[in-house]
């Protein structure tokens, strides 16, 4: 019988995920060498573009070891805390996790983080040490970590580089040793998860399924559990990385079906196929993913508006994590209330959509998701800061509070301690989990952490840092909505929250921002912050104004009087029916006050 492995690689990012990828794909029966580039399936262009993996990928690996034949369904998984939602769905298609640590950093955050999504799923661990080719490399220290991470022994850890290809072979043998063979049941109706999807413009939308019972293969006719849709497939196939259509999938497998489904709405993250007129129970599918950053996106061209409410569907289906729903703003007309993992994912989602689609958007500022508690006790939810009402006595607004974890290196505790006050947060508890590393524990408002937190923090410990976060709890705060009046009109996308004591400076630093990028008039043009009624930071653009005295070279003084009081008039007049057109840099301006 063949081997066959499916397990997923997971790590903190940037420690080697898609560089050992890369050394497994050499192995492969079916891969072409002369496609072969570094980070090979890192495929997006926006991934390469970041050096960072932000989809998970399957590819099946076919090789000859030690005269068996073997199958390695693989999944390289992105490590940034933003896109941990893929690791929980690649990880539900395995049969175990490689736990990649490397050995210049040692345990980080998103490590730790990965591994308890694995555990919870009742995964075996292999832990992988990688990097030991580099100089600053300590194996000794960072085994240590591994060994208190896992309570394992030090020879259960395996020592490679990915880069250079030395102990693959030690963990190739820990894989198909330590890994179980997926239950292989093809005589019981068909039961495939589908764990992701995408959109081809001419094949329709396609899902990634892996096939628990029974089997399918082109001509049958399978059917959606949650639509009760159901369609002829045309193809099926696997990813050698690229997809290959092959004769049947069986149980075990990991691979793609064509149908061609048009309708997108047809497809759903987790949902459960099986063949027309089968009656099975659904496969357990994924836990509900609740954003945590909301933004609203506006083409720039009212006209594309339609383009790109089909390019958010398109997108849905390649990132489950990702929401929108329709929204309207008086300054931006019509677009869409969009809800992301974080910054990173929104910066992601955004640069797919104008790279992929070819769209050009105006992101308002980002916010987070809040509760308003009336005088009535009802609980209303507010992700749009232009909707919330002036709070009065009787009324509490609270936020969601998150619980962080920071691992840093003893000499940055200091500096650290002081942004984590300056964002408001609380700490909770402080350990040595070595003498050289330290897992510091902080209660933070998630508003303070979601916009440049992990980037301060990287740079005051010159990049030893890393951090993870989870949903604690919603708390009471003191906090206002701080309106943005362009010549005493409301600018609802350039809306925020904000907490009492930081409503000044923050106003004061975005009414100076905005003076800087809206283009001189020929009138005078007035940008206010403002706390309901009451204005708490003004700048003035000041008008463009053309010499009228220029031609009274002599005369009476009253002749300029005249002429500068008939301008004066005019200029009200222009001001009064004049509109001021915000340009995109403003609304990039407001997301970068924090950044000084």
């Amino acid at each position: 019988m063949k081997i066959i492995r499916n397990f997923s690689i997971i790590a903190h990012i940037d420690h080697g995920k898609s560089t050992l990828s890369d050394r497994f794909l050499e192995l492969s029966e079916n891969f072409d060498k002369r496609e072969f580039r570094e980070q090979t399936l890192d495929s997006m262009s926006v991934e390469r573009e970041h050096g960072i993996t932000v989809k998970a990928h399957h590819v099946r690996i076919n090789f000859k070891w030690k005269g068996n034949e073997v199958q390695f369904n693989l999944i390289d998984t992105p490590g940034h805390v933003d896109f941990s939602y893929e690791v929980s769905r690649s990880l539900a298609a395995c049969e175990g996790a490689v736990l990649l640590v490397d050995a210049t950093q040692g345990v980080e955050a998103q490590s730790i983080s990965h591994l308890h999504e694995a555990l919870a799923n009742n995964l075996p661990i292999i832990p992988v040490l990688n990097k030991i080719d580099l100089p600053a490399a300590d194996i000794e220290l960072s085994g240590k970590e591994i060994m208190e991470l896992l309570g394992c022994e030090e020879n259960d850890i395996i020592l490679v580089s990915a880069k250079d290809g030395t102990g693959v072979d030690q963990l190739i043998d820990a894989i198909i040793e330590k890994f179980p063979q997926p239950k292989m049941d093809v005589d019981k109706p068909l039961k495939a998860l589908i764990f992701d999807s995408t959109y081809d413009n001419y094949r329709g939308a396609i899902p990634y399924i892996r096939i628990f019972d029974g089997e399918v293969k082109k001509g049958d006719t399978i059917t959606f559990l949650s639509t009760k849709s159901f369609y002829e497939v045309g193809e099926v196939g696997v990813f050698l990385p690229k997809m290959k259509s092959v004769e049947k999938l069986i149980s075990g497998d990991v691979g793609y079906v064509i149908c061609n489904i048009k309708n997108i709405d047809e497809i759903h993250i987790g949902d459960t196929i099986t063949l027309k007129g089968m009656d099975i129970p659904p496969l357990k599918g994924y836990r509900e993913v609740k954003p945590m950053v909301f933004s609203g996106f506006y083409p720039s061209n009212g006209e594309d508006y339609e383009k790109l409410k089909d390019a958010l569907k398109k997108l849905k289906l390649n990132d489950a994590a990702f929401t929108f729903m329709q929204e309207n703003s008086e300054a931006l007309g019509f677009g869409f209330r969009c809800g992301f993992l974080g910054m990173l994912h929104m910066k992601i989602v955004q640069e797919r959509l104008e790279s992929e689609f070819g769209l050009d958007l105006i992101a308002t500022i980002p916010n987070v998701i809040y509760k308003l508690i009336d005088v009535k006790g009802e609980e209303k939810l507010i992700d749009n800061p232009a909707r919330m009402p002036d709070i009065t006595r009787n009324e509490r607004i609270l936020e969601p509070f998150l619980l962080v974890d920071i691992f840093t290196p003893p000499d940055y505790i200091g500096p650290i301690m002081q942004l984590v006050m300056d964002r408001r947060g609380v700490g909770r508890s402080m350990e040595y989990i070595t003498d050289k590393r330290a897992l510091l524990k902080y209660e933070m408002p998630m508003a303070e952490v979601i916009f440049d937190f992990f980037n301060k923090l990287k740079t005051i410990t010159r990049g030893y840092g890393s951090m993870d976060y989870q949903f604690l709890e919603y708390r009471e705060s003191d906090l206002v909505r701080l309106d943005i009046l362009i010549n005493g009109e409301k600018v609802d996308a350039l809306s925020s929250i904000v907490p009492r004591e930081k409503a000044y400076n923050v106003g004061n630093k975005l009414t100076h921002k905005l003076k800087e990028v809206i283009h001189r008039q020929q009138f005078e043009v007035s940008i206010q912050a403002a706390i309901g009624s009451k204005v708490i930071a003004k700048s003035v653009v000041k008008a463009v104004r053309k010499d009228v005295l220029a031609k009274c070279y002599g005369g009476d003084i009253t002749r300029k009087r005249k002429l500068l009081e008939k301008q004066k008039e005019g200029k009200k007049r222009m001001k009064m029916l004049g509109r001021v057109e915000i340009p995109q840099e403003a609304f990039l301006a407001a997301l970068k006050i924090d950044e000084e």
